[in-house]
């Protein structure tokens, strides 16, 4: 540092011997107009300049017609100018544009620029695979790095913007303390061992088989044609590490002590499922808070659940009008559900019984202690009024070390609860965490996860121990939920 500033002295000023620092303007950097801003604050007879990527062109007679993005909003800005300005733009070029704002007799717009300067910044070959015309979601998958130029695409980015910024400001207004937890971690939170392995390979040893689930990082990676001849894996901590199922676990420790945190990361699950519903990494958000049981746990899912689809109605508009037009036409009237009705509750031995008494028949039968299958999931929400839906209360067996177990029915169930939304299934699930010592000694000896690799959470319980709760929501799941998209993959 001190090299760097002695040898940029001449730019710095000296604040202390050794110290120095950059002249700053208090007048920041001039941003560039978005579109956005342009629309939202031009008048008729402004001169503007706007940047952007060519969408769609047409020509007439004796005018042209260029429809630009740059990706601020979902609404195109219509161009007209003279055929000599437009003819040689391509379409999916980038272009800088100066021009008049001007009354458009547009059904969707109020303003739109009459060109008088046009400067091709990049060029666009007539190989783009991205044409003006209707692509497939398949199809946009495989050119996945081009997507978000799309119209369905640049609004789904928008919407998970908007919605990660809610996420936060709903706990930081609520005394929240957001905590970075390990994405390499030595804990399998939910015990069920669908936790990817990091390990690294020996140099110079002899190819070993590709059969392992483990996923294994090497250097350099070797190139897809000689993955045969990996050389074996070996632990890089020496103790077996895994990508982390989920940061809860340590998020607990942060409300023992700071009594209100949250985490909001990635998350990576190996689990041998390929549905519309299901991602290998994906983005969890895991408020833990003590002092809080089950039924205070679940107002606080609802509040969330229902302050996020608040605000991204309020933030995103233009995005929810484009996916109720081009996505999901029921999409305003399943948000407004969600938004201004109670969540219905129900116990799971009670959602068992309304299963079996439903004269449905089932590709998955159920009963008593059985997990509920995605089927299950949407005959429960139907039934109470396709709004979301919280089930309660699940059998010890089917559930984590972690969760509470009832004393009413001496432990045959758990403080549980998932969250049911329409379209999507499970959105959020949760527990009040055991918080007795013996009792969550025993849990985790009947489970077999090591007092020694877990000794650490059972002195949460052992030195100033607290009621305490949480909920973990895949955030792609909320996407879901309030874009009407219908394959996780494509949030």
């Amino acid at each position: 540092l001190n090299m760097l500033c002695f040898a940029r002295r001449s730019a710095c000023k000296v604040l202390a011997p050794g110290v120095f620092t950059r002249p700053y303007s208090t007048s920041g950097y001039k941003w560039p107009p978005l579109i956005r801003d342009t629309l939202r604050t031009g008048k008729v007879g402004d001169t503007a300049e706007v940047r952007g990527w060519v969408r769609t062109k047409r020509t007439q007679k004796s005018i042209n017609f260029m429809e630009v993005s740059d990706g601020s909003q979902t609404r195109h800005l219509q161009v007209v100018g003279d055929a000599h300005l437009i003819k040689d733009v391509p379409v999916g070029g980038s272009v800088s544009l100066r021009g008049k704002l001007v009354a458009s007799p547009g059904r969707d717009q109020s303003l739109e620029l009459q060109l008088s300067e046009v400067h091709i910044m990049g060029h666009c070959g007539e190989d783009n695979p991205l044409q003006p015309k209707h692509h497939t979601m398949e199809f946009l998958r495989e050119i996945a790095h081009l997507r978000p130029r799309t119209n369905t695409f640049g609004a789904i980015t928008r919407l998970r913007h908007h919605a990660t910024r809610a996420v936060n400001e709903y706990f930081h207004e609520r005394g929240f303390v957001q905590v970075h937890t390990p994405i390499i971690t030595t804990n399998d939170c939910e015990g069920a061992g669908e936790a990817f392995s990091v390990s690294t390979s020996t140099p110079n040893s002899p190819p070993a088989s590709t059969s392992s689930p483990s996923t294994s990082t090497t250097s350099p990676p070797p190139p897809p044609s000689s993955l045969s001849s990996l050389p074996p894996l070996k632990h890089f901590f020496d103790d077996p590490a895994y990508l982390c199922v989920s940061g809860q676990l340590e998020g607990e420790i942060y409300a023992c002590s700071l009594t209100r945190a949250y985490v909001f990361g990635p998350a990576f699950r190996a689990e041998n499922s390929h549905t519309q519903r299901h991602l290998s990494e994906f983005w969890m958000v895991e408020p833990e808070m003590a002092f809080v049981d089950l039924q205070a746990n679940m107002d606080v899912a609802e509040e969330f659940v229902k302050y996020l689809v608040s605000s991204v109605q309020h933030t995103c508009k233009d995005e929810l009008d484009f996916f109720t037009k081009r996505v999901d036409a029921t999409l305003p009237d399943r948000l407004s559900r969600a938004l201004n009705s109670p969540f219905h509750r129900i116990s799971y031995t009670d959602a068992v019984a309304l299963l079996e008494k439903s004269g449905q028949t089932f590709q998955n039968t159920i009963t008593w202690g059985e997990d509920l299958s995605r089927e299950h999931e949407k005959y429960i929400v139907e039934a109470m009024g396709n709004r979301p839906v919280f089930v309660h209360d699940y059998p010890t067996h089917i559930k984590p070390f972690y969760m509470r177990q009832n004393d009413q029915d001496g432990g045959r169930t758990v403080a549980a609860m998932d969250l049911l939304v329409p379209e999507v299934g499970e959105l959020i699930g949760g527990s009040q965490r055991e918080e007795r010592y013996p009792n969550l000694r025993d849990a985790m000896a009947a489970k077999s996860m090591p007092e020694a690799l877990y000794g650490w959470y059972l002195d949460l319980r052992k030195y100033g121990s607290v009621p305490h709760s949480g909920f973990g929501m895949g955030f792609e799941r909320f996407l879901l939920f309030v874009s009407g998209i219908k394959n996780i993959r494509d949030v």
